[in-house]
């Protein structure tokens, strides 16, 4: 094993990546310890749930994770000479090797009248929609009738709106790009999803560009009173949601030294510059890629702890060392159907893998299904499926996937893939 009995693991950061390591950690290695440490005050939880917990469907505990022990204490220096982190009350705890999963902070889009000059306060009635603490502050805003505008129709964007609209608020969804979700979907599937947001009462608006916010007075605070988009038009509203991206947390590495690009570098054994230090999950970069995704931070953790405890099979047999090689990773998304004290819309589902944006040479099938609401398409780049988007009817997901993450040539004729699309099983 590469961690000897009696040595100290640190993980800093209790989010899904962090808390994941641990819980994979603590039953192989009883011997060593291992130290979870946490800025939130609530316990681990699966962060892909809280539109979830905002839509009212689960209450918060329900997506506490497992077995996962955290000392809720904010890290705010490494040191590497001492294998030392310093945390804010001054106490420090040595480490034989430290785990960076520092996560990704929301990112605030530069609107006038975000921020007052020398104030880092959002003004009243605006949420990030990022943490435990952001779902439930929006949940005690949130009521029937009230208007909320979301600023981003990416999968944070539209999972916040469907929320809302659950909730019987009045949602406007604002999208700077041509179609939602431009990262997984293309042009027709995105403006499906735009219909079905439609038909629960979400007013989305694409190609627009938001200029600011304005704001007035309450008490020694400002709140929201409207949001000015581009071309002077002010969307009056109670709440607004800022879900316009996120950006790895690299902070507390590049105080330390680590190498840095847009996340903390990491090689195939998930080190970062200093070999007794790694990262995973969101802050992490590995091959130039930075994931930010929940299925990529599971991949990592899982695949840092075997790293972790096979190291003595590694030193005699480096052939077979396991190494992590990035993440192929599958969106899914299941939208409610209904508003409150409605029940005649059903439920959508989405899933999109890999890169559905064909390139001059490409082979694409598309097929559409106006009946039954169902929307298929795969590209295929020399002989390999490179990408597909499913709506509607995700019953061929699970063997599409996996020919997609087999990464093998397909057979001469396309007919078993357009077998694929056009049955119900595959999976």
């Amino acid at each position: 094993m590469d961690i000897e009995a009696g040595s100290e693991i640190v993980v800093v950061g209790g989010g899904m990546a962090g808390a994941r390591l641990a819980q994979q950690l603590a039953p192989a290695a009883p011997d060593v310890r291992v130290t979870l440490f946490g800025e939130e005050r609530h316990a681990p939880y699966n962060r892909v749930l809280l539109a979830e917990v905002l839509a009212g469907r689960y209450e918060p505990d329900v997506i506490t994770l497992p077995d996962a022990a955290c000392t809720t204490r904010r890290v705010v220096r490494v040191d590497r000479a001492e294998q030392l982190v310093i945390c804010d009350d001054g106490s420090a705890t040595r480490y034989d090797r430290l785990v960076l999963a520092t996560g990704s902070n929301p990112v605030l889009p530069p609107l006038r009248g975000l921020f007052e000059a020398g104030r880092g306060e959002l003004p009243v009635g605006v949420h990030a929609f990022r943490t435990m603490d952001d779902c439930l502050a929006l949940s005690a805003a949130v009521r029937p009738d009230v208007r909320a505008v979301v600023v981003g129709g990416g999968l944070l964007g539209v999972s916040a709106a469907r929320a809302l609209a659950a909730r019987g608020a009045h949602v406007v969804l604002l999208q700077q790009g041509e179609y939602l979700m431009e990262r997984q979907l293309d042009e027709h599937s995105g403006k499906l999803l735009r219909s079905h947001l439609e038909s629960m009462g979400v007013e989305v608006h694409t190609e627009c560009r938001v200029r600011g916010l304005l704001t007035r007075p309450e008490g020694a605070a400002r709140a929201v009173r409207s949001v000015e988009l581009a071309d002077g038009y002010c969307l009056g509203t109670d709440l607004v949601v800022l879900a316009c991206g996120v950006r790895p947390r690299t902070g507390l590495a590049q105080a330390a030294g680590l190498d840095v690009a847009k996340g903390i570098v990491v090689d195939d054994e998930l080190r970062t510059s200093d070999p007794l230090i790694h990262a995973i999950g969101d802050c992490s970069q590995h091959a130039g890629v930075v994931y930010g995704l929940a299925g990529a931070a599971r991949e990592q953790a899982d695949a840092l702890a075997s790293l972790l405890l096979t190291g003595a099979a590694r030193a005699a047999h480096p052939a077979a060392a396991p190494r992590y090689t990035g993440t192929r990773a599958l969106t899914r998304l299941t939208l409610g159907g209904s508003r409150t004290g409605e029940t005649g819309i059903a439920p959508f589902d989405l899933a999109a893998f890999g890169d559905p944006s064909p390139v001059p040479g490409d082979d694409v099938l598309r097929l559409t299904d106006a009946t039954r609401g169902a929307y298929r398409k795969v590209v295929i780049r020399d002989d390999r499926l490179v990408g597909g988007i499913l709506l509607g009817d995700l019953a061929a997901v699970g063997t599409l996937a996996r020919t997609w993450e087999a990464d093998e040539a397909l057979p001469a004729t396309t007919a078993p893939l357009l077998h694929l699309l056009t049955n119900d099983g595959g999976s």
